[in-house]
């Protein structure tokens, strides 16, 4: 009985024995895990990949953004500013250099011009219609047209100022009053201001119309190389026709003499040659008349 006894307390001993490293060695990796966990919490590091990844990430998107934020301001420094404002100031001089240079080529061209054309016009002192006084300085800021006429002409003289008179409404519609129209006539003895004035109501109500003595008719016709036939002792009373050159000339804005238009001439033919005229005087003078 004893010896049973013994035996079956061996037994239960040797199990002891057996099952302890198993429980001791779970335990041991449990406290290992345990310590683990530990370290990892304090440490404030995350096992998670998604976690890393999306760090790794968003501080990749911060570098990129940073990078093109850079390179679309570049570096801006106060040398570079100052560099800036000199290039743009000696780019705003070189520019209104070239723009004076180019005027001073376009006057020298139109002086150049000048020099192969006829001499026409010069001084002169006649009356307006009005009764007022009228120089060759009058002539000045304005692009004159001319006409040399009479107010007995039957039919040259109202057709040729029917045509100034158009010239200067489309010249109108263009640049304003930028065009003087002027009707001088050739027959002193029967064209004193006040037939002038009557006569000059069917036209363009900016018509200044000139005459003068016998003396001032020529000499303006002699400057101006117009010819004209009427008698030097003519009497107002005396039916007679006057001979005559049949153009109305173009004087630019210093009175000097641009153009001659002859009856075949159109409206459309003069208003080009002008506005090919003011287009050249604008660019020699920056203005203009």
């Amino acid at each position: 009985m004893n010896i049973l006894k013994l035996v079956k307390s061996s037994q239960r001993a040797f199990a002891l024995s057996a099952s302890c490293p198993r429980k001791c060695k779970g335990a041991m990796r449990v406290e290992r895990i345990s310590s683990c966990v530990g370290r990892r919490h304090y440490s404030g590091k995350s096992d998670n990949p998604s976690d890393s990844s999306s760090s790794s990430a968003s501080k990749s998107h911060q570098t990129a953004a940073g990078a093109r934020d850079r390179a679309a301001v570049g570096v801006f420094t106060p040398k570079a500013a100052a560099i800036f404002v000199l290039t743009g100031l000696g780019l705003y001089f070189y520019f209104n250099l070239e723009k004076q240079k180019l005027q001073e080529q376009k006057k020298k061209e139109l002086e150049n011009r000048k020099w192969g054309k006829a001499a026409v016009g010069g001084p002169f002192t006649l009356t307006t219609h009005e009764g007022k006084p009228f120089t060759e300085k009058d002539l000045l800021g304005k692009w004159s047209l001319v006409y040399f006429g009479f107010t007995n002409c039957p039919d040259i003289c109202p057709e040729e100022l029917d045509k100034m008179t158009e010239v200067v409404k489309e010249l109108d519609k263009m640049y304003g009053p930028i065009a003087q129209p002027i009707f001088m006539s050739v027959d002193p003895a029967r064209d004193p201001p006040a037939q002038i004035k009557h006569y000059l109501q069917d036209f363009h109500p900016r018509l200044v119309g000139l005459s003068g003595t016998y003396e001032q008719t020529k000499a303006v016709c002699k400057a101006y190389r117009v010819y004209f036939s009427t008698p030097k002792d003519a009497s107002p009373d005396a039916d007679y026709l006057v001979d005559h050159s049949i153009y109305f000339y173009l004087m630019d804005p210093e009175g000097e003499f641009v153009e001659a238009f002859g009856k075949v001439s159109t409206v459309g033919d003069v208003v080009t040659k002008v506005r090919e005229e003011v287009g050249r005087w604008e660019e020699a003078h920056g203005r203009r008349t």
